[in-house]
């Protein structure tokens, strides 16, 4: 399932030294550095164009269940078989908080470039914790990640019940 290209304006310097800068269109970020490097060129910085609006603004907020219930999700399509990076496209299409969507996607693409998935939620330390990063860390270690996703699960969603 591949996500729309959308449009990248980056700043670097071609082979000859000199500075350049412009617009690809790519899938991410990432994507748009690689292809930039292919062009021959080095990018120094590289952003998503504007045109967007600012989700908080609307009282889009990613809540304690909105991360259960990505985690329950998530473990059960591991479960099922489904590889990592495909499971994070499928429960991001599911989710209706387009902020969650967002953030689903971000881990997806960190992912997706080679980093663990640990590393990917400890980027976000507003919404995973040090437990949650360090027991799906465990998890990648030892092998057993759907056992761990679904047991952080289990405990996210009974903390939620608690409160």
């Amino acid at each position: 399932m591949a996500a729309a290209n959308q449009v990248f304006a980056y700043e670097g310097t071609d082979k000859s030294g000199r500075k350049t800068k412009g617009e690809i269109s790519s899938a991410n970020a990432n994507v748009a550095k690689a292809e930039l490097r292919r062009q021959g060129i080095n990018p120094t910085k590289v952003s998503k164009k504007g045109g967007g609006f600012n989700l908080a603004a609307l009282g889009a907020k990613i809540t304690p269940g909105d991360i259960a219930l990505f985690t329950r999700q998530l473990a059960t399509m591991m479960k099922a078989g489904v590889p990592l990076v495909q499971s994070f496209e499928i429960v991001a299409d599911g989710m209706d908080n387009p902020m969650m969507k967002d953030l689903i996607l971000k881990i997806r693409d960190e992912v997706a470039s080679g980093n663990s998935f640990a590393h990917a939620i400890a980027t976000q330390p507003e919404y995973f914790d040090d437990l949650f990063c360090n027991l799906v860390d465990a998890g990648e270690q030892s092998g057993a990640l759907e056992t761990m996703l679904d047991r952080l699960a289990t405990y996210k969603e009974k903390s939620e019940a608690l409160k």
